[in-house]
């Protein structure tokens, strides 16, 4: 009976023990699955965290990146207005035959190439033209030579200081077209009447003066655009020589008849 006691306490004991050993392991298991759990949420944070880190710092670069290049356009832009003049749209005073009109802003037509000359005392003095009164058209007197090459003279001055000349457009013997001053300044072109006139260059081929056909036509074009804009007659288009006295332009001084027959294929204001 004592045997029998005692086999039972001990079975007891044992399943007590068992069950000890199995709790103990339970818990142990659980601690190590929590530890795993927690170590692999922080992983996790970490690495969103880094994410959203490294989005920002992208985020900032390229917002850095966007105010420079605006910085570094607005610095570009005034430099070359500073340079250069207006570029496309420029203010102008006009005239009619009562008075002389005000008209805020004008576009320059695609065919005509601004290659404006930088501010200088020999070619661009920036002096402002408040008014037009009228067109002065010369003749380039050296045969041959190209619009640009002419365009190139007048900025060269600068630097050689050889004589002050310049004008607002210049037409080649291809009938290119150069604008060189800025519309709403003065040119070194016509005397007396830098004041308050536009003037015209134009090249030619030979020592007549004649201009070719496309001269002819870019100027008959360019004379009917600035009639147009300022509101000019016959009488505003003048030659060199009705300023001065001057031979120029040569072969519409020599032959008056042609110069009535150019003014004859420009169509003015009524």
């Amino acid at each position: 009976m004592e045997s029998m006691n005692s086999n039972k306490q001990e079975t007891q004991k044992q399943r007590t023990q068992s069950a000890k050993k199995r709790a103990g392991l339970d818990y142990a298991l659980q601690q190590q699955y929590y530890r795993k759990t927690l170590h692999k949420n922080r992983k996790f944070d970490y690495s969103v965290w880094e994410l959203l880190l490294i989005i920002a710092i992208c985020l900032c670069l390229f917002l850095l990146l966007l105010i420079c290049i605006a910085i570094s356009k607005s610095l570009l832009l005034e430099e070359r207005v500073e340079s250069e003049g207006s570029i496309f749209i420029v203010p102008v005073s006009v005239s009619s035959n009562e008075n002389t009109k005000t008209k805020p802003k004008m576009e320059i037509p695609e065919w005509i190439i601004q290659d404006i000359l930088p501010v200088n005392e020999y070619s661009r003095p920036g002096t402002k033209l408040e008014k037009v009164n009228g067109v002065v058209v010369h003749y380039i007197g050296n045969p041959g030579t190209s619009a640009e090459q002419n365009r190139n003279y007048y900025g060269e001055l600068a630097q050689t200081h050889e004589t002050k000349i310049s004008s607002h457009f210049l037409i080649g013997i291809d009938g290119v077209v150069i604008q060189c001053v800025p519309l709403n300044e003065i040119a070194y072109c016509s005397n007396d009447r830098n004041s308050d006139t536009i003037s015209i260059e134009c090249c030619h081929p030979d020592s007549s003066g004649k201009f070719s056909k496309a001269t002819l036509e870019s100027l008959v074009n360019l004379l009917n655009w600035l009639a147009d804009t300022y509101h000019l007659h016959r009488e505003h288009i003048i030659r060199h020589h009705d300023v001065t006295g001057k031979i120029c332009p040569k072969y519409y001084v020599n032959y008056p008849e042609e110069w009535e027959h150019l003014l004859d294929m420009v169509t003015f204001s009524p």
